[in-house]
Order: structure tokens, then sequence, then C-alpha cells
């Protein structure tokens, strides 16, 4: 039998309709809870962070202060510099990106992807990481047609430091490079990329060069290309500083020691002021600017006449001759001997079982302390270091400024070396023997000394016995280290006799003589090798390495003008015949040609 079911009377069950209900009005309040909480709880943070997305900051660069000579010749300036740089929140394909940096720039992916590996965690991903910090202007134009095809990329333009004057400041002036990691830790106000000094002034004076950066904000688009900006605060250039080179003087230095290794100073004795100061060979400090590749390092590392050496400074030579100046003022001031009284010099110098021999071969004959500085002779300082013994020669070249440091603003300055019975225990475990003190007397043997200590020293000589710092800044007063041991009169004597050195006949500075200024020398002629056997070999014999260094130390008046320039050449054979010509030209730049004075042989 069948039921007959009533459909208009059916009704379904009430409890699935209710659920479904409570389940939409719940869905509701979740979306009006979440609309509350992102429209009005966090409405004013999401806000921030959406202008945060369409606003950046970004950092100015400074511009470095810019040197120059006494007279106002540039020296260091700042020049555009194009890299390029990759905002990482804005490239869609980063590898891709990296291959096309490759490919435009010609730098192989792999050193591109190191350094972005390298350095990603160092910058925010919305601030520019630069990947090439300097690109040829040629490749710019082709860059900036094809920049937009690739978003997150950046032309970063930054000032790059130029030196006009390339290699012939080098030493002195230093240069700049990017700063490594330990800098950056070191300096919260630097940032990836950035330039400091490295070496010379660009390093001691880097606080005073360097500028305070700017910053700007910019509004930029979906694919962060920039839309407007905003100078929240102007960046500051460095100080600019006048340094007291005189770049003409410095020009015709540099080029006097055109192939040769050795250096140059001149100074003003009155105030320490050094208005040239030279090393041969140099190297391009633009280099390190712009960025020095590895083949270019490895070449000025491994050159065996090291172009990377402030030989001024950072050089020490034994210092011949010109230490006799320093053991003149010795005997005068302790009285040892009567200046007047002689000393026969044949040419040999006997002591126990070795013979000591003069530069002159038969001899210079009766001499006293004027003869003895004016032709050099080393038989005479043999005698008189004898009588003195090594601990007050020791104690008085340390007063007079020897074996320390001069003070100059450059770094890795050497103080230079004088012996003593206590260094020698030291160093050698030996002691200290008599005929040692016979080579340091004539700056022979262990004594070394850096060309700037001899300038300094005979700046002391002519303005009154003050070592002076030597300074490379123009507006630095004159800072009076010490004062050397030495009487008005020792000093006069001393120089009265560098004067007859130049105007004797047998005097061997006698290539500076000129009529129209007073003019005083010492030659140097410092051992490499030591000599085997009764004959020295001619300078062309010998091999290069072989060859003597050689030294002139000479002052100059005319008029009110007064200078000290010093002179080293390495391995040149005699200071009379290597350093005499360049010592020559430079008082003929300071003082004038003379086209009517015949040259004195």
């Amino acid at each position: 039998m069948k039921v007959q079911l009533d459909s208009e009377g059916f009704q379904p069950p009430r409890t699935g309709m209710i659920l479904l209900q409570g389940l939409v009005a719940l869905l509701f309040l979740i979306f009006a809870l979440r609309f509350w909480y992102l429209q009005i709880h966090k409405g004013e943070e999401y806000a921030r962070l959406a202008s945060d997305n369409r606003l950046r900051q970004e950092q100015m660069y400074a511009p470095r202060g810019l040197l120059r000579d006494r007279h106002g010749a540039l020296l260091a300036e700042n020049r555009p510099a194009y890299g390029l740089g990759l905002v990482r929140e804005d490239c869609r394909d980063i590898p891709s990106t990296l291959a096309q940096i490759s490919q435009w720039t010609g730098i192989p992916l792999k050193d591109i992807t190191d350094r972005y590996t390298r350095d990603r965690r160092k910058v925010k991903s919305f601030e520019p990481l630069i990947l090439v910090p300097d690109i040829p202007f040629e490749l710019l134009a082709v860059v900036e047609a094809n920049i937009n095809r690739w978003p997150g990329l950046e032309i970063i333009v930054r000032p790059r430091r130029f030196y006009p004057t390339g290699p012939e400041l080098a030493h002195l002036l230093g240069y700049v490079s990017e700063a490594d990691e330990k800098k950056l830790e070191e300096d919260p106000e630097l940032s990836l990329g950035d330039t400091v000094g490295k070496q010379g002034l660009e390093l001691i004076l880097e606080n005073r060069l360097r500028g305070s950066k700017g910053l700007r904000q910019l509004e930029v688009d979906v694919v962060g290309r920039d839309l407007t900006h905003n100078i929240l605060r102007a960046p500051e250039a460095g100080e600019n500083i006048n340094l007291s080179i005189d770049l003409e003087l410095q020009h015709k230095a540099f080029h006097l020691l055109e192939g040769q290794a050795g250096c140059i100073v001149v100074m003003d004795p009155d105030t320490g002021q050094l208005l040239a100061l030279v090393t041969a060979p140099a190297f391009d400090n633009n280099a390190f600017a712009r960025g020095l590749t590895n083949k270019e390092w490895a070449a000025l590392r491994d050159n065996p006449r090291h172009p990377m050496q402030n030989r001024v400074i950072q050089s020490v030579y034994p210092p011949a001759s010109i230490w006799k100046l320093l053991m003149a003022a010795l005997v005068l001031e302790d009285k040892v001997v009567d200046p007047k009284e002689t000393v026969f010099c044949n040419g040999r110098y006997p002591m126990g079982n070795r013979v000591f021999r003069c530069w002159k071969k038969w001899g210079h004959g009766k001499t006293d302390l004027n003869k003895a500085l004016v032709e050099s002779c080393d038989v005479y300082f043999y005698d008189v270091a004898d009588k003195i013994g090594i601990d007050r020669i020791e104690e008085y070249a340390k007063a007079s400024g020897f074996g320390e440091l001069t003070g100059i603003d450059l770094p890795h300055e050497r103080s230079g070396l004088v012996p003593s019975r206590e260094w020698k225990r030291k160093r050698f475990g030996e002691g200290w023997q008599r005929g040692e003190t016979l080579n340091i007397s004539i700056g022979q043997g262990f004594t070394l000394v850096t060309p700037l200590q001899i300038a300094r020293y005979l700046g002391a000589l002519m303005n009154g016995g003050k070592l002076l710092k030597p300074q490379l800044l123009l507006d630095e007063p004159p800072q009076v280290q010490r004062t050397i041991p030495a009487s008005s009169a020792t000093m006069k004597t001393i120089l009265k006799t560098m004067v007859e050195t130049v105007d004797s006949a047998r005097g061997t500075a006698r290539k500076l003589r000129r009529p129209d200024a007073v003019i005083g020398g010492k030659t140097g002629t410092a051992q490499v090798v030591r000599i085997v056997g009764e004959e020295r070999r001619k300078k062309d014999e010998m091999e290069y390495w072989e060859r003597d260094h050689g030294w002139m130390a000479a002052w100059g008046e005319k008029g009110d003008k007064r200078y000290v320039v010093v002179v080293m050449v390495e391995h040149g054979g005699g200071g009379s015949s290597a350093a005499g010509p360049v010592v020559k030209e430079i008082f003929d730049h300071l003082f004038g040609p003379l086209e009517s004075v015949k040259e004195v042989n």
C-alpha cells in the first residue's frame, strides 16, 4: 500500500537554516572587524608605510675639499663620476640584471655577483647597492638609453678625486680609495662605496677634507622611477686647504730626477715650510682614485725601484760625508782638538790589522778642520772620532735631531738610526769595535738618516739652531721642536766652511758657485757595498745596485730669499757628479739663471 505525502505541508528542519544564517553573519562580522583593524586601529601606521613606499630618502654626496699650492694652483680637485647601483626592492630579476651589467661593462659576471652577495646586507633593500663604482663616460649613453628596461638599476653620480699633476705630487698628496670594512665599522658617517684618504695628506687631513653628506627625499612610482625630490639637508663641502708647496718648483724638481731613483727636498729654513718634496720613481695616484686593477697593483708592488715609497721620509741611507757637518760641530763644541790643529792625511789610517782609507787615494796632506770639511777628508774625521768615542757621538747626534721622527704631517715616516753600544749588543749580541766608530765618523757603517732629517738639521744651522717641524700647510706657524747643541760661533763656522766648499777651487761643491748669491754645500758619496782591495771600481764597471748613492746638502741666500736644498740620487755615483747638477738647477730656478756665468768644473 502506497503512502501519499503532502508536499505542500512539508517543512525543512529550521536548525540548518539558523546555522547557515549564523555563518553568514559571522563572516560579515569578521570582515567588519578586519576592516576596523586595518582602517581605524592600524590605519595611521599603514598610511605611513604606504607613504614610505612612495617616498624615499637618499644621501647626497659632499664634495671633498680642494688642495692648492702656495700660489693657488689646483693640486687635488673633484670631477663627476658615474656608477651603477641596484635597488633590490625595485628589481624584478636580479640574476638577469647582474648579467646585463656584466655585458655592458665587460666585468666578469662572477665578480659582479660576488660583490652583490658580499655587500647586499650592508645596505637597505630600497637603497642603491653600488656594483660598479665608475663607468667610462662613453658607456654612460648606452646605459642611459636602456636603463628603463631594467627596473631597480640606477646611475649614481658622485664626486671623484682627480689629481691634475698625477705622479709629480703622488707621494705628498697620497690618494683616496673606497673605504674597507674595517673603516666602515670604525666610522658611522661612512656608507658602502664612500671613498676616504688612504695615503699622504689625503689620509692625514681626512677629517678636514671630507665634507658632510646631505639628505634628499624622493617621490617614486611603482617601478622606482623618480618623480620629484626635495632637499632635506644640503651637503657641506670639505675644507679647502693651501699647501706650502710651490707647484712650478715641484714640477722642475720632478723632471730633474726623470729616469733616476732618488728624492729632492727644498725647505724654507726660517719657517720649516717645504717648497718641494719630490720622490722618483713615482706612481699615478689617479689610478687609485678610479680603482686600481689587480694587474696594475702587481706592477707597482713588484717594481724593484719601489715607486710607492716616499724616499724623503721612508727611505734611510748612510749620510756619507754630509755627516761631517755634525762631526765638525761636535769637535767645535767639545773642543776635542784645536780647529787649527792639523792631521796628516796620506790616504790611509791604520788601526790594528786594518787600514781605513780616505776617498782621495794619495791623501790631502796636512789637514785642519776647515780643510777637512772643504775637501771632505776622511782621515781627519777618523782621527777626531777615535778621540771622541761612540758614546759622545751618539749623544750629540740624537740631541741634534737624528734617530727620531721629524714630525712631518705624512704617514709612515722612519726615524733612521744612530747606533750605540747598547743597540749593537741587542741587535747582534756583540760589543762595539773601535773601527766602527771610524766608519760612523764619515757617515758610513750603521748610521742611517732620511733626506728630510738632513734638511731639518741644515735649516737649524741657518736659523740660529732651531729644529723646526717640516711644514706642508701654508697657514701653519713655525713649530720649534728643540734647539741643537751648537753655539752661534759653531754654526757660523760650519756655514762659512760650506761656502768655501762651493767657492774654493778644491771644494767638492764648486758646481754651485754663482756670483749673485751666497751658496754653501756639502757633498756625500754613500757606499752601498764594501770595498775590497786597494782600487775602487769605476761606476760603469759596477752593477746598478752596487753603485754608490750620491748626496748633496746645500743652502743659498739671495736678498731676502733663503733656502735649504737636499738631493739624494740612489746608485748615482759621487755626490758632486750625481746630485750636484740637480742642486744647481734648483738654485737656478729659485734665484734665476745666469747666462753669463760659466759653469765651474
